[in-house]
């Protein structure tokens, strides 16, 4: 069997995920974060002066290239070589989401919440346009997205970054155990 063949196993990918850090430092003194790429990403492109845009965005187009980078390596891996496994759900999770009509498993999510045809429904509003803004509004507030502080800034020992990771997990539970119960309850029939 091929290396290229299936997922590998979490933790010989966690070990290269991990890996990133200590070579982007020793490489150049690199700090990695998704988040901040968005920013740049604006900062080149608006062309009003806005306070939060007007910066050198220019040494960081490294990190743009990453992001593009990993989205075609992606798209790539999943189209050359895709997982022949199932995705593997538990079956309490299976007969909780049965409740709500939702029971296909094909997918990385579920194409009855998350799919083209949903976008202008009721739940496309709530989970994608509502949970989007509040995902941008807590990286700003959080001054990082779970790549930057979970990878980069537990790495390096950050204060910070322990709590944002903390606080990302606790809002996860929150959520998946209070809000989408209700949530589902109200959009799905």
């Amino acid at each position: 069997m091929s290396i290229l063949q299936g997922p590998w196993h979490w933790s010989i990918v966690g070990i290269i995920i991990g890996l990133t850090v200590p070579a982007l430092l020793i490489i150049d003194n690199k700090r990695f974060g998704i988040s901040l790429t968005l920013r740049h990403l604006c900062a080149m492109c608006v062309p009003m002066k806005i306070k939060f845009f007007d910066y050198d965005w220019k040494p960081y187009k490294w990190l743009l290239l990453f992001v593009v980078g990993t989205m075609v390596g992606g798209f790539i891996g999943n189209q050359i070589f895709p997982n022949p496994n199932d995705i593997i759900v538990a079956e309490d999770t299976k007969s909780f989401l049965a409740q709500y009509g939702i029971n296909d498993y094909s997918g990385l999510v579920p194409s009855e919440i998350f799919s083209v045809d949903k976008i202008l429904s009721l739940s496309g509003l709530i989970f994608l346009a509502i949970g989007g803004f509040l995902v941008g509004f807590g990286t700003r507030y959080a001054d990082g997205c779970t790549s930057g502080h979970s990878i980069f800034g537990l790495a390096t020992l950050q204060r910070t970054s322990l709590i944002a990771t903390i606080s990302f997990m606790a809002g996860g539970f929150f959520c998946t155990h209070l809000i989408l119960p209700y949530l589902l309850k109200v959009i799905m029939p």
